[in-house]
């Protein structure tokens, strides 16, 4: 967590701010939040759901970006980070394409982080890069819907007004389900906004054994997780009458 936040702080980028949200953590990472957001009071802020409850990735993404004041929200999960330049070149591809509600870049597998012998991967977005792209021509590029590796979470920038319009994250995918939460936002975000795919890569995305992905595998659960995202997006087409996609 203090890699994380630390990759924050040290944005070339001046003008951020840091939503922590507290997922109802039972180890020190409260404590870290807390001590991070009383040195910065003025950039970082500390966000719990009631109770110190445990919600999930999606409903905690949320209450990020409800209380998020900026024009963009980006997202960073607690074991990655992001190098320097990050914000810095979204915010300037935003600026030469006024008409796009998302980047997104390629991502960095991090596997050295804790065993110097193995070797990182830089997994690009699935689609030519250095484009934009209308709604919804990325289903029919990226993962799941087709072959092309899917952008991390990490890697994103998005408009707020894109969020207002299309819709935040999807919070009926918890626990297993966590799985495809970021697909659920992403195709909501495919089906309507135009998109930009950078070759880009200022997020480090750490590969741990114990890690959602790992465990779905690993228990069996990946084509029930699967098929739970799928029929999600069945009803999302049907309630919003998108059809001859």
């Amino acid at each position: 967590l203090r890699e994380a936040i630390d990759s924050v702080i040290q944005q070339d980028y001046e003008y951020w701010e840091l939503l922590l949200i507290d997922d109802g953590s039972n180890d020190r990472s409260t404590e870290i939040a807390k001590g991070y957001a009383q040195q910065y009071p003025d950039r970082i802020f500390y966000l719990e759901h009631e109770g110190h409850i445990n919600k999930g990735l999606s409903a905690s993404r949320n209450l990020g970006i409800l209380h998020a004041k900026g024009k963009f929200i980006a997202f960073l999960d607690a074991d990655d980070v992001w190098r320097p330049g990050k914000l810095t070149l979204q915010i300037s591809i935003f600026k030469q394409h006024t008409d796009i509600a998302m980047v997104a870049e390629a991502s960095e597998y991090w596997y050295d982080w804790d065993n110097a012998t193995y070797s990182n991967v830089i997994i690009p977005v699935g689609a030519i890069n250095d484009r934009k792209y209308d709604p919804p021509q990325m289903l029919f590029h990226l993962y799941p819907l087709s072959k092309g590796a899917a952008p991390c979470p990490s890697g994103l920038m998005v408009t707020k007004t894109a969020l207002a319009r299309s819709g935040t994250f999807e919070e009926s995918f918890t626990k297993e389900y966590g799985l495809y939460e970021d697909q659920a936002f992403l195709h909501k975000i495919y089906l309507k906004e135009k998109i930009f795919i950078s070759s880009a890569c200022n997020n480090l995305y750490r590969q741990r054994s114990q890690s959602i992905v790992a465990k779905v595998h690993a228990e069996g659960k990946y084509h029930k997780v699967r098929e739970y995202f799928l029929k999600w997006l069945q009803q999302y087409l049907q309630k919003h009458e998108i059809k001859n996609l």
